[in-house]
């Protein structure tokens, strides 16, 4: 049926709109709604507590932290949200006098941040700002006969609203270190911002004090030395020395407003009894809104009608433009009104629906993946044709993340900075295929790690400079694993000519400890034992739970192990430190997993990770690289590459590997959809016209005989 056609069956046809296998009410055909899924319900929404990915593709919608990432820029770039500008920073020394930004790092005593607020922000709207005719706040004191009608937060029948401010935003800096919140970020923020774990420990002093059932612990009066209210649109922040990726942390909502409205009215008991909590509620004033938190059946965000002014973007990366992702430049923001998160526990259902068109966009499951995507000759995914036909876009994005496998530096065997160990790693790093490993388990979702950094982030060196050149050659325009024979050299370097121990005569034995959680793991891990066995070195697999895990690399009882990490945000720091000494695994505990020690990297490490992206920095990140290649704590692995399906009518799509409020800038073409769903799923009438058929031919002898009786008894 021509699309034409289909609309105007859309419109003259009401209850028609959708066809009869739809999940969503024929109304909803033509809304300006975004269709997705969830398989689990974000545990907390408190943007204090809350820090997994699925808990921030709902609160990252809601609140409005002072920065955010350009969303067509790369590299990733921070730009303004709820500031006006980025923040002007100033430095301190231990005397409070001011410092030139080219002051050396041992004289900055303090950074001051100056982060002054867009006027127009406004809460969205909310029974916690709801005032009686007196001026009164309506639901902050509420009775047990006024709770008994009240069920969800929509039961409430007044909501009100205000303007957001500078104490706003203090207000929630404290509630990092409330004493019952427990932010994943208290320790750390409260080494930066000055007098905040101090502040910490006081109001757990007096919190503890309190007598039972005092009710809203306020924070409002509680000073916070490093955190200065300069009026309802400046907010000032000093920390300790210098910290430039603070800027980072500006971006998240950690750093979000937080009304002491909302505070004060989920402090009742009797709403946590009923789930009417901020982990189950949020209050912000992003462009949505939670409407709707069913865990058993969806989720739905709807715009919030107080959002201040925000355009799309009129700039992006080359290549933008004519992707179309520029068409909607200067449009005021968001582009959907409703966002709807149906619950799908399994994939098979939430493909066959994706196909359907009943979501807009789809990952990717190894399920379905052949049915998606095909290779070409030169190795390029591209999707089949009959996802072609249907105007399925594809598009991948490398993540920044890395997945490695790890050497114990402390190990007698694997570790140590010696020529001879060095040389044992990267004969291992040479023989462990990663391509091979990308295309067997990752189904060439990845690309293989030429060091510490994934692309996109300030340093990563696409072709010959950035290779790792004791693993990989430049040839043909490519980087190509050198041979095996190469390796087996250096291994005799090392002392274990053709893998052979010299104090055993035997294979040398390593071992790999790793998690493992079902028997998809065992071939990942019997594949490790074939890598190493091309060199005669014989491989011990040790499998373990991951808590069981986590304590043998805390204690250091691990050899060789499997890890992997994700960015916090995109700075070259946030990778670097993952082998810094300082953060050693064992005996202090940080994400130095290998226990590499090395005074040099140390040195450098310390020189780059607070200078600004520039020439000197750059220099500094290739000399870090060189160490770590030569040294090999790692064989540094795969950068995951992520895939992304989506309909035609799903528009503006650029993956942000960094942002996480990125469906603001969405648009859907709902009438498209409408008009494809109806072609997609005619129904099929014919089986049923058959089985009645064949049901007539079974009755009617039955029928005829059961007559001929009637007559016969007659007679």
């Amino acid at each position: 049926m021509p699309r034409a056609a289909m609309l105007v069956w859309l419109l003259i046809l009401p209850g028609c709109g959708e066809p009869p296998n739809s999940p969503y009410p024929p109304a909803e055909a033509l809304d300006n709604a975004l269709y997705t899924s969830f398989e689990e319900r974000p545990k907390h929404l408190d943007p204090a507590r809350a820090y997994s990915a699925n808990e921030y593709e709902i609160i990252a919608q809601v609140y409005e932290p002072p920065l955010q990432y350009a969303y067509l820029k790369r590299p990733y770039q921070l730009e303004p949200l709820a500031a006006q500008a980025l923040p002007e920073v100033h430095y301190l020394d231990a005397a409070g006098q001011p410092l030139p930004d080219s002051a050396p790092e041992e004289r900055i005593a303090f950074s001051v941040y100056d982060i002054r607020l867009r006027p127009g922000l406004t809460y969205q709207p909310h029974p916690a700002f709801a005032r009686d005719a007196s001026g009164r706040f309506r639901y902050h004191a509420m009775t047990p006969e006024a709770l008994s009608a009240i069920h969800t937060l929509s039961d409430f029948t007044a909501t009100g609203t205000r303007p957001v401010t500078a104490a706003d935003y203090a207000y929630q800096i404290r509630r990092l270190v409330h004493p019952e919140v427990h932010s994943p970020v208290a320790e750390m923020m409260g080494e930066y911002i000055v007098g905040l774990r101090e502040l910490g420990m006081r109001m757990t002093q007096d919190f503890d004090r309190r007598p039972a059932g005092s009710g809203w612990f306020d924070l409002r009066d509680y000073p916070l030395e490093g955190v200065e209210v300069v009026d309802d649109q400046d907010l000032r922040i000093r920390l300790h020395g210098r910290y430039p990726q603070f800027r980072f942390w500006l971006a998240m909502p950690f750093f979000a407003p937080m009304p002491w409205e909302a505070d004060a009215f989920y402090a009742q008991p009797e709403l946590a009894e009923k789930n009417i909590t901020l982990d189950w509620y949020p209050v912000g004033s992003g462009p949505y809104r939670l409407m709707e938190n069913n865990p058993n059946r969806r989720m739905v965000l709807a715009r919030n009608p107080h959002f201040h002014v925000e355009r799309y973007p009129a700039e992006g990366a080359p290549g933008d433009a004519e992707a179309g992702l520029l068409a909607d430049a200067g449009q005021p923001l968001p582009l959907i009104d409703w966002v709807v998160f149906v619950l799908e526990k399994e994939t098979i259902p939430y493909w066959s629906k994706f196909l359907q068109g009943y979501y807009d966009a789809s990952g990717l499951a190894s399920d379905n993946f052949d049915q998606a995507i095909q290779f070409s000759g030169v190795g390029n995914a591209e999707l089949t044709p009959a996802m072609q036909s249907r105007g399925i876009h594809l598009q991948t994005a490398v993540t920044a993340s890395i997945l490695y496998m790890g050497f114990n530096m402390l190990d007698p065997v694997v570790g140590g900075l010696s020529e001879a160990r060095s040389k044992l790693r990267r004969a291992i790093s040479i023989a462990v295929d990663e391509e091979e490993f990308i295309a067997i388990f990752m189904n060439g979702r990845g690309i293989a790690a030429q060091g510490l950094l994934p692309p996109g982030l300030f340093g990563y060196e696409p072709g010959p400079e950035g290779i790792n050149p004791y693993v990989y050659d430049w040839r043909d325009g490519a980087a190509r694993r050198k041979e095996l024979s190469e390796a087996r050299q250096l291994l005799a370097e090392a002392g274990y000519p053709e893998g052979v121990d010299p104090a055993t005569g035997k294979p040398l034995v390593l071992f790999l400890d790793a998690t493992a959680s079902g028997v998809d793991d065992k071939p990942t891990l019997n594949w490790y034992r074939k890598q190493l066995a091309k060199l005669g070195i014989q491989l011990v697999l040790r499998t373990t739970d991951y808590n069981q895990f986590q304590q043998k690399m805390a204690n250091g009882n691990a050899q060789l192990f499997r890890w992997g990490w994700n960015a916090d945000y995109p700075d070259p720091e946030n990778f670097f430190f993952l082998l810094f000494g300082e953060n050693a695994k064992v005996g202090k505990g940080g994400e130095n997993a290998a226990n590499y020690q090395n005074p040099e990297f140390d040195r450098l490490f310390q020189a780059m990770r607070n200078l600004p992206d520039g020439p000197e920095r750059l220099t500094l990140i290739r000399q870090m690289q060189e160490l770590l290649r030569h040294d090999a704590p790692w064989v540094f692995g795969v950068h995951p590459k992520s895939f992304s399906l989506r309909h035609a009518w799903y528009r503006n799509f650029k993956p942000n590997l960094m942002a996480n409020n990125g469906l603001k800038y969405l648009r859907i073409d709902a009438g498209q959809r409408a008009a494809r769903r109806l072609e997609w799923n005619q129904p099929v009438y014919w089986p049923l016209v058959l089985a009645a058929l064949l049901l007539i031919a079974l009755i009617l002898p039955a029928f005829r005989l059961y007559r001929r009786r009637l007559r016969s008894a007659a007679l």
